[in-house]
Parts: structure tokens; C-alpha cells; sequence
């Protein structure tokens, strides 16, 4: 098992992981001290666990609203028709990136269920 420090709000966290998931883990905590320090930016410096219950909220609304599209998109209710009862490449393309991001949101759920 891995251990490894990520920063957020200025502090320094000892993390153990999954060896080879330190850089995944290390980009987890780099967002999480994004939102973190936008949090305090925008209402102040709190307190640390107050940052972070809330950065853990903003965090898991993000998620839940991909949940949301990802179900739209499972369910069909995603797509754009064209006037012509097809969609149009360009939509084709948004869709297949949506996709991928859906996957990529997935695979961040598992990695944060299993944390």
C-alpha cells in the first residue's frame, strides 16, 4: 500500500492508497483543494473541517447531477433529434463525449467508494 501527501487549504494530508493510484489519488486531492479554495475565496476561511464539509457537498451535488444526465442518457432522454428525425454529427460526437465523461465520472465514483 502507497502512502502519500496531498495538499488542500494549505495543509498536508497522509494518504495511503492502492499502489499505482497515487497519481489518481493526488488529482482527487488537487480538485478537492480547487473547490476548497473556492469555497474560501468566497465566503472566507471557516475553518478547515467547515471547508471541507462543504467542498464534500458541492462535491457530491456535482456527482449526484452527473448521476442525473447519466440516467437521462441510459434512459434516452439525452438526445438531440434533427429536423430530420437523425442527429447530426456534431450531436453524434457531443453524445459520444458525453459518454466518455460518464464513464470518467463512473470510475471516480468507484475510486471514491472504495477511499
Amino acid at each position: 500500500m502507497a502512502q502519500i501527501k496531498v495538499h488542500i487549504n494549505g495543509r498536508s494530508y497522509d494518504v495511503a492508497c492502492d499502489d499505482g493510484q497515487e497519481e489518481h489519488v493526488l488529482r482527487l486531492g488537487r480538485y478537492v483543494d480547487k473547490k476548497v479554495g473556492e469555497l474560501a475565496n468566497q465566503i472566507g476561511q471557516v475553518g478547515d473541517t467547515r471547508l471541507l464539509v462543504m467542498a464534500a457537498l458541492v462535491i457530491t451535488d456535482e456527482l449526484s447531477e452527473a448521476y442525473g444526465e447519466l440516467e437521462d442518457i441510459r434512459e434516452g432522454k439525452a438526445g438531440v433529434v434533427g429536423a430530420g428525425g437523425g442527429t447530426s454529427p456534431a450531436d453524434a460526437r457531443a453524445a459520444e463525449d458525453i459518454r466518455a465523461l460518464v464513464r470518467r465520472i463512473e470510475s471516480i465514483a468507484r475510486s471514491l467508494e472504495g477511499a
